[in-house]
């Protein structure tokens, strides 16, 4: 239903910020979809590792985010151009990974629908 880009990943010195972007688009659906509706996060995947939340963010702008990212990281949204940032500053090595960016939306019916972008690489290294 809803088909997510990621892009700002990179290559970065320990302490170093990065920024992620993640821009929404509908396709295939003639019903039309309200991003400022959605719930969107950031996730990520280390090697040898499950997938684990780093920061959600609500429609009301509400955020949430993992303990081992607080302080350090900001989610954000900006609904006119269809996009949530995270904002990483002060990098460790152990914030390698590939982030995902992850869309909740409802369809007309009020059926749950959860979609993933393809994911940018972190990488955090001297």
């Amino acid at each position: 239903q809803v088909q997510l880009v990621e892009s700002g990943g990179g290559l970065v010195q320990p302490g170093g910020s990065l920024r992620l972007s993640c821009t929404a688009s509908e396709t295939g659906s003639i019903f039309g979809t309200i991003f400022s509706s959605y719930v969107m996060g950031w996730y990520r995947q280390a090697p040898g590792k499950e997938r684990e939340m780093v920061a959600t963010i609500i429609p009301s702008g509400r955020t949430n985010y993992a303990d081992f990212v607080k302080g350090r990281f900001t989610i954000s949204r900006d609904n006119a151009k269809k996009s949530v940032y995270l904002q990483m500053n002060r990098l460790e090595p152990d914030d390698t990974a590939v982030y995902y960016c992850r869309a909740e939306s409802r369809d007309v019916r009020y059926e749950l629908h959860v979609d993933w972008g393809p994911g940018t690489q972190v990488t955090v290294s001297s």
